[in-house]
């Protein structure tokens, strides 16, 4: 399935998660991101949301929903869907099955891992266990969020059976905007996606050129941004709680930037 060029990302939504993922399907969003982290997210209710969006018309063949594994270290020891205890293949198991049963569903089109794990034979033994959800064909790719050294990517990918096909990193300038990464990504078709596109920047949002190219527009700081990450071939998650956002954001397709400008909002990420 295509990856729509928006996702809705459901993290911090707390008990408003059903709610927000009805209203973002019902206003047009046919992307979805959760994880099976309860520290973060109500995947759970993210399954409520999409099973109201069904029963008034969206349909669940329409919809890319994508959910992840998140290993210990990410996870609230209190409240997490396997075991301490758990071999890291029981782990993930847990967590898939767990997964399935919130979204109510026995296919996610995209199956992430929420952090690299180390060393390296841990990651391929985690990476081994979610191909075997790929050869059952209850997953349609698998990929690999919070992953900011390209070697451990180009390690993942080299050692892979079933290549990622998705990263999913901060969009921020800490990283560099993962311009190594990104590089790679394109040249081995994966999607690059990314999450605190706009929060992590308010200095690019403000900047002269962002709010020139809204007025030239008619559109906000935040649909041009969004418009330029898909000119460079970035699929952003939006978070946004407003409806009025959700459907402003969503219309980021009825125009295209020039090529000096997508140039003059690049030259802002060195």
């Amino acid at each position: 399935m295509k990856i729509p060029n928006m996702i809705y990302g459901t993290a911090w939504k707390k008990e408003n998660t059903s709610e927000l993922v009805y209203e973002a399907l019902m206003h047009g969003f046919k992307g979805v991101d959760t994880a099976c982290q309860p520290k973060h997210y109500r995947e759970d209710l993210v399954g409520i949301g999409l099973e109201k969006a069904y029963a008034n018309g969206i349909r669940r063949e329409d919809i890319f929903l994508q959910t992840k594994f998140t290993p210990i270290d990410g996870q609230d020891i209190s409240n997490m869907p396997y075991l301490k205890s758990d071999e890291i293949e029981v782990q993930i198991e847990k967590s898939f099955q767990t997964s399935k049963r919130n979204l109510k569903t026995d296919f996610i089109n995209s199956y992430v891992l929420h952090s690299p794990v180390y060393p390296g034979t841990m990651l391929q033994r985690v990476w081994q266990k979610m191909e075997e959800f790929y050869d059952k064909k209850e997953v349609g790719q698998l990929g690999i969020s919070n992953c900011y050294d390209l070697d451990v990517l180009i390690y993942l990918y080299t050692n892979a059976r079933i290549k990622p096909s998705i990263v999913q990193n901060r969009f921020y300038a800490q990283s560099g905007y993962d311009k190594e990464i990104r590089a790679f990504c394109k040249k081995n078709a994966i999607t690059y996606e990314s999450f605190w596109s706009l929060t992590a920047n308010p200095n690019i949002l403000s900047n002269e050129v962002l709010e020139n190219l809204a007025n030239k527009y008619e559109r906000s700081s935040a649909e041009i941004f969004y418009r330029f990450l898909n000119h460079i071939n970035i699929v952003p998650l939006n978070g946004t709680t407003s409806k009025k956002h959700m459907i402003a954001d969503l219309k980021i397709s009825e125009f295209e930037l020039l090529s000096e400008e997508i140039t003059q909002i690049s030259n802002l990420l060195n």
